[in-house]
């Protein structure tokens, strides 16, 4: 059985890349590795599917074991890759799809030089900051944190595998989705290789 692909999807807050992600699932052969958080559960969100929900005093536990692929501490909450689940399904040869922040996303790509990684850019800062404000989930003082956070994500871009532009919704879903596909056929064809001639 091959190896599946590990696919990681990053962007400044507001991008959309979460909206993105949800409906690449909808579509693609591919899973989602759900992150940890010790952040409180928002209204409309679910344990377990939006993230899991823990404690700090676990998350800092399982860090001390090794189980977190990557993590990082955000706004004074941790946020992080279980381990166990990412490895268990790439080793069944499923594709995995992990929504994370450039810290992390480079932090993998480390641990596994051959994952895609994809980033998402918002079409102008006025729009990003547009976005922020229309979801109404943040306070004006934490919408100026996420947007000098942007700054310094933006900058990593350059190190990922691929960038698009979160101008139009569909558009940018259908870009990412043949980046994927293109990347699984190549994977399959050099699978065929490998076995036509080992």
């Amino acid at each position: 059985m091959s190896r599946g692909i590990l696919f990681v999807m990053s962007g400044p807050s507001g991008t959309g890349k979460g909206t993105i992600c949800e409906e690449l699932l909808k579509t693609e052969d591919i899973f989602l590795s759900v992150s940890s958080t010790t952040r409180e559960i928002r209204k409309g969100e679910v344990d377990g599917h939006t993230y899991n929900y823990t404690t700090r005093e676990n998350f800092e536990r399982l860090i001390a074991a090794g189980e977190m692929l990557e993590y990082a501490e955000y706004n004074g909450n941790y946020y992080g890759t279980p381990r166990r689940t990412v490895e268990e399904m790439l080793s069944e040869g499923k594709n995995v799809l992990l929504e994370i922040e450039p810290q992390g996303a480079l932090k993998i790509k480390s641990m596994f030089p051959e994952a895609v990684l994809v980033f998402v850019l918002p079409p102008s800062m006025a729009e990003l900051k547009k976005r922020l404000i229309e979801r109404g989930r943040e306070t004006e003082e934490q919408i100026k944190e996420r947007m000098d956070a942007a700054k310094w994500e933006m900058e990593q871009s350059p190190k990922y595998s691929y960038v698009v532009v979160n101008d139009e919704l569909q558009g940018c879903v259908n870009e990412v989705a043949d980046i994927l596909h293109r990347r699984v056929k190549d994977s399959n064809f050099v699978d065929k290789l490998l076995r036509e001639n080992y």
